[in-house]
């Protein structure tokens, strides 16, 4: 395919100037870098065509000479880059500014060194009085990991051989015109080393499935739909790197009895219409199953409330509770005896004088 013109890959006028170049370029890398488009196999090669067209446009002799000739021009001036290690080569310093100091492809540009295991991820039911009051779980677990047998090399008694192609550097060099380039070693795909007998029981990938089980504190005041990071649980790093981490989402259940707004709970009080008009104490059922006492004040109307200061859910970052609502509910009898309809009768007309 013919390739497009360098100006319309960054998306700037002919007439634009280094700093705008460099801009167009750090929006695309940003956007475009395969690190960020896991699920799009054309990012890697939409961000080499950018960053082939930042190596020319941003050098001001090759701009000089593409504007004069185009593509055809371009000879052994071009780009050219083979992978993203020369791409990082070639703009390392663009890549420090973009990503502090870092390559956005570590996981391809080190792959000799210490590199950070994966993070995990899983979600668990709560239910509200756990959400609220704060409960410790055993979550159980199931990906790859390190296989013992061969300490995670993938050889049979962990011995793999010094890559004969790289001699151990995981790169190999090559000369594109006047610059030299390196890229990751194709024989032992950067690793330095090579697998001469696969280990018997991970057949030479270095990783087995692995069952386990992480204890886990979910703090007191936790909400629905809020994650939990639990340092250092998710997979292992390679070559000595750190573990990733694991983050747990969490699911509240609904309760029958109590209603999460915020930090508060809202319950309803069943009483009487004597207890309403005339006032009293009845005894509700907290979220801990404690029992508490709740005064409903004289000539109470249905679905007024009565708020209980600090009785209700804790803050999750230690200061203080939300309040417990307590919402009056006059309970109106379905049957009545023939006394009750009697006096009910009377209380009526008294009423109405």
């Amino acid at each position: 395919m013919a390739k497009r013109d360098y100006y319309e890959v960054l998306g700037v006028e002919r007439s634009a100037v280094a700093a705008d170049i460099k801009k167009a370029y750090r929006k695309l890398a940003l956007e475009l870098h395969p690190d960020r488009n896991p699920d799009d196999p054309t990012a890697e090669d939409k961000f080499k065509e950018a960053s082939e067209a930042y190596g020319v446009l941003s050098d001001a002799q090759k701009r000089a000479t593409y504007d004069q000739f185009g593509h055809q021009g371009m000879g052994a001036q071009g780009a050219g880059f083979g992978d993203m290690n020369d791409i990082f080569s070639q703009f390392g310093d663009i890549f420090s500014d973009i990503f502090g100091g870092g390559s956005p492809f570590g996981r391809r540009a080190q792959r000799n060194g210490p590199q950070r295991g994966a993070d995990l991820r899983t979600s668990v039911q709560l239910s509200l009085k756990e959400a609220v009051l704060g409960v410790k779980r055993e979550i159980s677990l199931a990906h790859p990991g390190p296989c013992e047998t061969c300490d995670g090399s993938g050889a049979e008694g962990g011995q793999r051989k010094l890559c004969a192609r790289c001699h151990g550097s995981g790169q190999i060099t090559h000369q594109r015109g006047m610059f030299m380039m390196q890229t990751s070693c194709p024989n032992c795909q950067g690793q330095g080393s090579t697998v001469e007998q696969p280990c018997t029981k991970c057949k030479g990938s270095g990783h087995v499935e692995i069952n386990r089980t992480v204890k886990v504190t979910f703090p007191a005041g936790i909400d629905d739909g809020q994650t939990l990071r639990v340092p250092n649980q998710g997979l292992a790093g390679r070559m000595k790197g750190p573990p990733g981490h694991l983050y747990v989402e969490v699911h509240v259940e609904s309760d029958p009895r109590f209603q999460r707004e915020g930090f508060d709970l809202i319950c309803g009080a069943n009483v009487s219409f004597p207890q309403a008009a005339l006032g009293a104490d009845v005894e509700i059922e907290l979220i801990d199953d404690s029992k508490e006492k709740v005064h409903i004040p004289a000539g109470s109307q249905p679905n007024e409330t009565v708020v209980l200061r600090g009785k209700g859910i804790p803050h999750i970052n230690g200061h203080g509770n939300g309040d417990l609502i307590v919402v009056v509910q006059v309970q109106v009898p379905k049957r009545l005896s023939s006394k009750a309809k009697k006096l009910l009768k009377e209380l009526d007309e008294t009423l109405r004088d």
